[in-house]
């Protein structure tokens, strides 16, 4: 399934497994620099602002190479929060893998590639199982919606608060990231 969205193309794959599993795959051509849109995605404290739902964020521990935050979202009265720890390399990719929360599995990838004068591609692949708990279970069809809007949201906020004028074309350089081949290409390659 594809859509346009706000100068962008979004492409959508959903599959749900019948363990309750599921994941979901989605990508977009941006206007942004990867720069731009990486720090976007990494500001998790500004996530309030403009994420559904998403009532409060509190980054715990923030570094070079890895953020912590807790992030709480309420969707027609059911209240959840989860708190993450990701790994990152600025600019290309952030995975986010859950320390806490209503999962029994929830891991995310965020990628972004710099194409040049024309912008950047942002893929993000979330893939989780809601815990067995009967909260938890009703809970299940907020955290499917909110997972959904996701990339709609980032989308929209970059469009009202960043530059269209991506980084001007380079040379091929070096990846800036460490153990740049590790870049997480698939949910299946699991936590570096």
């Amino acid at each position: 399934m594809c859509f346009r969205a706000h100068r962008g193309l979004i492409q959508i794959k959903e599959h749900a497994n019948r363990d309750d599993r599921l994941e979901l795959r989605r990508s977009v051509l941006l206007p942004y620099s990867a720069e731009s849109m990486f720090d976007l995605i990494e500001r998790a404290e500004a996530y309030p602002e403009f994420l559904p739902w998403c009532t409060r964020a509190t980054i715990h521990e923030r570094g070079d190479d890895w953020v912590s935050a807790r992030l709480e979202f309420s969707y027609l009265q059911i209240r959840f929060g989860f708190q993450t720890r990701n790994a990152k390399c600025r600019p290309e990719w952030l995975r986010v893998r859950l320390v806490e929360g209503p999962f029994r599995r929830f891991q995310g990838d965020w990628r972004i590639t710099p194409l040049g004068q024309l912008g950047c591609k942002v893929e993000f692949d979330v893939s989780y199982e809601i815990s067995d708990g009967l909260l938890d279970k009703v809970a299940r069809p907020a955290v499917d919606f909110v997972s959904r809007s996701m990339m709609e949201a980032f989308v929209k906020r970059a469009g009202q608060t960043l530059s269209m004028q991506p980084a001007p074309p380079a040379a091929a350089a070096p990846s800036p990231c460490p153990g740049a081949g590790n870049r997480p290409d698939s949910l299946d390659r699991g936590p570096p």
